[in-house]
């Protein structure tokens, strides 16, 4: 008899072992499925989904998906998969004190989309971003918000949040195409003077824009390089004097195409270097543009005898 009872504890106990073990495999299982672990995510924020949902009842256990379903499953690096949002995420920790406590975050530095190439095109009509707009959303951009925020007397995050995105509607109108892709990387010079009557090419070297311009007003517009310390591209007023379509150096034996002489052997026209090269390179003088295709158009329209203007 106290052998069979032995046998029953003995029986009792292995079962209670089993048991004990199985329900520690399952917790073990309940974090790497959604909640963020120290050897999880770099994110601690359990309250925030991937999804986007800044709910404050959102549980630790709710997976960066923002589904606790049984689809969202570890991947082999034993991390909850996460959604590709075609928006930035709000996050409310990442929210921007900016007079609306919680006001989730639209785009941040990182992000990537139409929305940021129409925030770029906003503060460059504010004058406060420089540059033609990418859609990519780096230091430059965050800088720029920084500085928009601070002049509208809001936290200076360099984040966008509704507030923030919301000053800057009121502050800027709807970007137009150009302005969203413009037709030359830099910001056109302030014309000088002399660009103001007349058809010109209006030559910036400060913009290292070119200005195709009829009695004052902008007609077409490209980016330009110019000669280097050796070769300087000179600066006046000039005319053009012939122009070729089809025209190779006769001193450097390079292709010139689409050649408006405006003085001496110096000219504009299309170079396939600094298609290639951008501004690492310079001329031997001559005014170099990159877009051919504008170069083509423009070449049709310019006459001899037109103006050419190259100024700082």
């Amino acid at each position: 008899m106290k052998r069979s009872s032995a046998v029953v504890r003995r029986v009792v106990l292995a079962a209670v072992s089993v048991a004990l073990a199985a329900g520690c495999t399952a917790q073990a299982a309940g974090p790497v499925s959604g909640s963020a672990t120290p050897s999880g995510s770099a994110s601690a924020k359990p309250s925030a989904s991937a999804s986007g949902s800044a709910s404050p009842s959102a549980s630790p256990s709710a997976s960066e998906s923002g589904s606790a379903t049984p689809e969202a499953s570890p991947t082999a690096d034993g991390k909850a998969p996460s959604s590709s949002p075609s928006f930035p995420t709000a996050d409310p920790s990442d929210s921007a004190s900016a007079g609306t406590p919680g006001s989730p975050v639209l785009m941040k530095d990182g992000d990537e989309n139409e929305q940021v190439r129409e925030l770029q095109a906003r503060l460059r009509q504010l004058k406060h971003f420089d540059r033609a707009p990418t859609g990519f959303y780096g230091s430059m951009t965050a800088r720029s918000v920084k500085s928009f925020q601070e002049k509208q007397g809001l936290a200076g995050t360099g984040s966008v949040d509704g507030t923030t995105w919301q000053r800057l509607l009121g502050a800027s109108r709807k970007p137009t195409a150009d302005e969203l892709k413009p037709s030359t990387t830099n910001a056109l010079d302030a014309p000088a003077p002399a660009c103001m009557t007349g058809r010109v090419l209006c030559i910036s070297k400060e913009s290292r824009t070119l200005a195709w311009m009829i009695d004052g007003k902008v007609v077409s517009s490209m980016d330009v390089r110019f000669g280097s310390e050796n070769t300087p591209t000179r600066e006046g007023t000039f005319s053009v004097g012939w122009k070729a379509r089809e025209w190779t150096s006769t001193i450097y034996h390079t292709p010139m195409p689409y050649a408006m002489f405006f003085s001496g052997g110096q000219a504009v026209h299309y170079s396939s270097d600094f298609a290639a090269r951008g501004y690492a390179g310079a001329s031997h003088g001559c005014v170099n543009v990159r877009d051919r295709a504008k170069l083509a158009a423009l070449f049709d329209q310019v006459k001899v005898g037109d103006k050419v203007v190259v100024h700082w």
